[in-house]
């Protein structure tokens, strides 16, 4: 990068004073907003909608779907896998992750169909809300298991927390 090598007063910067009148912003006060400078609906509480971060990709059946999570990694997504390959219903499961640089976790989940072919015994839809509640339920367990196990090492050296 080029640096200036003659300092003249023309290249100094310009303070707000020396701009002119049209480009300086009035302080005028805002009409919707109360003396106290707080706006009512900032007053109450509003709950904080939450994007969807899961969809399903196009091409997707009841037996067989994938779906794309937003903002998860092989964290969420080899768990995940692992629980709905222990349901009976599911044939296979397996996911992936596009792109490194894109926060996305894609799954697939296939079912099997029942014998006439038509109808599945379980949608995959089914499945990834099963494992889902199931891994949520993992996880219940596992940060029950470590308070009890961090409370009683506590008590037993003396450790207030």
């Amino acid at each position: 990068m080029p640096a200036r090598t003659k300092k003249d007063a023309a290249s100094e910067d310009a303070t707000m004073q020396d701009a002119p009148v049209s480009a300086q912003v009035e302080d005028v006060p805002d009409q919707d907003m109360p003396e106290n400078g707080v706006a009512e609906e900032e007053e109450e509480e509003e709950e904080e909608v939450e994007a969807q971060r899961v969809k399903i990709l196009p091409g997707s059946t009841d037996t067989a779907a994938s779906f794309e999570f937003i903002e998860e990694g092989h964290t969420m997504g080899n768990a995940l896998r692992y629980i709905i390959m222990k349901n009976p219903d599911v044939e296979f499961c397996a996911y992936t992750i596009p792109h490194p640089s894109e926060a996305k976790m894609n799954i697939r989940i296939q079912t099997y169909a029942s014998a006439n072919g038509t109808m599945a015994e379980g949608t995959a839809i089914d499945a990834l809300k099963k494992g889902l509640s199931d891994l949520q339920q993992v996880c219940d367990v596992v940060a029950d298991e470590f308070s009890t196990k961090r409370q009683e090492f506590n008590d037993e050296n003396g450790i207030d927390r």
